[in-house]
This record gives C-alpha cells, structure tokens and sequence, in this order.
C-alpha cells in the first residue's frame, strides 16, 4: 500500500498547523493549442499528501509586505484549502497575505463556476474550463476566462496574455508580451509566443499559465511591480524553468530575491504521480539533491513481480501507467528552485492541493486519461 504520509522536509521550520499523437485537447487551427500535459494520461492511483494553503499571522511592515513576515514554510497539507466564490460564481484561490500587496492581481482558479458542460455529469453545473480543448466549444472557453479575469479583476475585459505552452525552459519577456494583448472575450491571440515562462512589469494585463497536473508558480517582486508565472511539468522542472526565470527577472527588472514572494498552485502530488527510470535519471545528473525528490514504492502484485516484461509501457518518461516505482515530488522539486534562486523560505507559499486526488475541485490530465479541460494561474499589476 502507498504510504500516504507526507515526507519531512529537513530544511523546513517546523510545522504550523492550520487552520483551515495528434493533440486531442485543442483542434489543429486553433492558434492557442494547450500541449498535452507531460505528467501523462493514466488512471488514478492511490491518494496520499496534497498541498494546502497556510494562514497569515503578522501585522503589515514598512518595508516589506505582510506576506514576507507572516509565511513560514511548512508541508503540503493533505486538505485542500475552501475556495473563494466570486460574485459571478467562479470558485478560485487567492494566496493568503498577497491581498496586502494592494497593487496585484492574482489567482489559481478551480474546476467549478463556468459554462462548460463537456466534462461533467449531465445534471451537474457548468464547469470552468480556461483551455482551448477539442471537447470544448470554442465560446464556452471565451466566456469562461471572461469569468475569470472578473472575478480576480473586477473586470472581463482585463486582457488576459498566454503562450502556447510547449514544455520547456522558454521564458516570454515584456518586450515580447508589452505589444496589444487582447482582452479575454476575443480570445487568444492570432501568433501566440511559445514557451513556458511569463513576465511584466506593464500594468493592467493579467499572465495566465494553464495546468492540469503540472505544477503553476506565480512570482511577484513586490517592491519593483513585476510579475512572472511558470509552466512546471517535469521537463520543464528539469531545465529549471523557475530557477531561470528568477534569474530573467533579475536581468530585465532588477529584482532582488529579498524583495520576491512566490506561490506554488495545485498540481499532482508526490502521492500520485509515478515516472519511469528514465526520469529519475534526467534528475539526478542535473541536480545534487535530485534522489531526494523521489520516493520508491514497491508492487506487491506477484504477476507483476514475476513477469514484469508483461508491464513494460511504450509511454513516454514521465508517462508510466504504473502505481509502483518512483514517485516524484515535483512540488518540492520546484520549491527548492526558488530557494536555489535566493528567495527566503518564509516567502514561498502552497495553495491548492493534490489535482489527481481531488477530482471535485481540479481537472486532472492523469486522474481523467487525458479528458479534461484546463486551469488557469493568472497573475498581473494593477
């Protein structure tokens, strides 16, 4: 059985509770085809430690946002956090203390409070579907980031910029993104950039990176007014998307890591998502602590043990069907890139929980063998 225990991070402070083929997901004209995501298409498997969100606790300072002193890092909790309910019924998740960086938007959105009907029961509401995917009609999805950026901005036309998420380490800079995005009714835009990385420090636009199991970072340097958010699967957590990007940052805004908060938005946890050899090996030659993202789980099924050429999958890394073997902590993976990266342990935040271990609240690529629709983590300047 799947130990369901979250493993301990020895470089954390202690524990504070809390209180609380061809592309089938979009068609082929579409200018804005979501990637499949590489966490891979399989059933679900056991449930374990999830990620939750933490409270704040100090008073505002005169320096740095209340968020910087009152976050301290602690375990992914196995409780996902109660979503807010906007006005326009979207269900989506704010980061604790970031509502005191006064000059941000930001927001992981849920499954539920949208429109479209293609992946839910027949009687059950709309759901938020924020990807242009081939089961989904294409206004559905139109109207639905609408729905988003009003209930994060107070405004549905606040133009929402994306790129065609390709799985990799490519960053989109202002230059690029400063041109005319579009506002989130008229959909996306006719040559959207490729790449996996966003940031500006141009206001009055949001960034939005859509998931599905891979992990969403969102960064803000509250003291310069500059945003990023990243598309962290495992090919992208390898090329040290985050870790790069904080670095991008720093060369095109002059960011501090000091002044830096980050939140880590829901995504498959360790718990669910097994890989192959094959990824074990990408990260340990890439990282010292690579091993330490990983954790064996072993098969007690004596078919499987004594033929094991039987269950050889012809997936891809990344993709194994199977619930034994390594599992990855892409969570934390992606955490200790933004400390390689300077930032200070009590700036880093978790908010969502496990996407294959909650079904009700996320889509999930693997938890749903490939038939979902997306969520998207926006985040821009006022």
């Amino acid at each position: 059985m799947l130990d369901a225990s979250p493993k301990r991070r020895l470089d954390s402070p202690p524990k504070i509770p809390d209180s609380a083929a061809v592309n089938p997901e979009t068609p082929l004209n579409s200018p804005e085809k979501a990637s499949n995501d590489d966490i891979g298409a399989t059933g679900t498997l056991s449930k374990g430690a999830a990620v939750g969100g933490l409270s704040p606790k100090n008073s505002p300072d005169a320096v740095s946002p209340p968020c910087l002193l009152a976050v301290t890092t602690e375990e992914p909790s196995p409780f996902p956090p109660v979503p807010t309910v906007a006005p326009n019924g979207v269900e989506w998740f704010p980061v604790p203390g970031w509502e005191e960086i006064q000059w941000l938007w930001h927001g992981f959105s849920a499954r539920r409070g949208g429109v479209t009907r293609a992946y839910c029961a027949e009687q059950a509401p709309g759901e938020l579907n924020l990807g242009f995917t081939g089961e989904d009609d294409h206004a559905n999805v139109v109207r639905n980031r609408q729905l988003l950026a009003e209930a994060v901005t107070g405004d549905s036309a606040t133009p929402l910029v994306t790129v065609r998420q390709i799985h990799s380490s490519v960053l989109v800079s202002r230059d690029l993104i400063a041109g005319s995005p579009g506002p989130a009714e008229v959909g996306p835009p006719q040559h959207p950039h490729r790449g996996d990385g966003l940031m500006t420090s141009q206001s009055g636009l949001l960034l939005g990176i859509q998931t599905a199991d891979c992990i969403p970072v969102l960064v803000a340097d509250h003291r310069r007014k500059s945003v990023a958010a990243f598309h962290a699967g495992w090919r992208g957590t390898v090329r040290r998307i985050v870790e790069n990007g904080i670095g991008r940052m720093r060369l095109e805004f002059g960011s501090q890591p000091e002044d830096l908060v980050a939140a880590i938005g829901p995504g498959v946890g360790q718990c669910c998502y097994a890989v192959g050899e094959e990824v074990l090996s990408e990260f340990e030659s890439q990282f010292t602590y690579g091993s330490e993202l990983f954790r064996e789980v072993g098969s007690s099924d004596p078919v499987r043990t004594r033929y094991p050429m039987m269950f050889l999958s012809q997936r891809a890394p990344g993709h194994s069907s199977l619930g034994s073997g390594h599992h990855l902590d892409l969570i934390e993976a992606n955490r200790r890139q933004l400390l390689a990266a300077g930032l200070q342990p009590r700036a880093i935040r978790f908010v969502g929980a496990c996407t294959n271990c909650h079904p009700e609240l996320f889509f999930s690529h693997r938890g749903s063998r490939g038939r979902c629709g997306r969520m998207m983590s926006v985040i821009g300047i006022r």
